[in-house]
């Protein structure tokens, strides 16, 4: 059963980013090319090698136009390439720009742990959608948790928990809110 394996893939991948997120920004980046990779065309954008680097860096300084970011000689491409990378940032919704004089200012839209948690999001939200009715898919999430520590089962079970409480107290307060009719 090919695709069980590559699902199960999909979800130690994603476990991993956020089992090394609080470690740096270098191992975000390694694993950002596995996580966005494996969700293809239509759903998040795909980065390469020199886009990561970009972002990287955009995320140490906080904010820099195109010279700024090619000041410290780290990235050696020419000012029209890096140019042209933060533009496609930009397009893909990754960073905002603002005009500075002749140039735009670039600031990265999300932490690299907001990048990682819509990139983990996302290849629960395939697995869980795709097509299997049966419980099959959590078991893969189960299995890949178990793999990788089985302390993370019991963190997954008191997160279930919580958001199980966080549902039922949601669904009283809209039901007392119905009973009590219009105002």
């Amino acid at each position: 059963m090919p695709s069980a394996f590559f699902i199960c893939g999909v979800q130690r991948r994603a476990i991993r980013w956020y089992s090394f997120a609080a470690s740096g920004l270098a191992p975000v980046a390694r694993l950002m090319t596995k996580a966005f990779s494996i969700f293809g065309p239509g759903s998040r954008p795909q980065l390469g090698p020199f886009e990561q680097q970009v972002l990287q860096k955009l995320w140490s300084h906080g904010s820099a136009t195109v010279r700024e970011l090619l000041a410290d000689g780290k990235i050696r491409q020419a000012y029209t390439t890096v140019m042209t990378t933060v533009d496609r940032l930009y397009k893909k919704g990754l960073l905002d720009r603002v005009a500075e004089g002749r140039a735009f200012r670039y600031t990265p839209r999300q932490t690299p742990e907001e990048l990682q948690r819509v990139a983990a999001l996302e290849g629960i939200r395939q697995l869980l959608g795709s097509g299997d009715a049966s419980s099959l898919p959590l078991s893969y999430l189960v299995e890949a948790l178990s793999a990788h520590d089985a302390q993370l089962l019991d963190e997954l079970q008191l997160l279930v928990e919580r958001k199980r409480r966080e549902i039922k107290a949601r669904e009283i307060n809209d039901q007392k809110n119905n009973d009590r009719g219009p105002r």
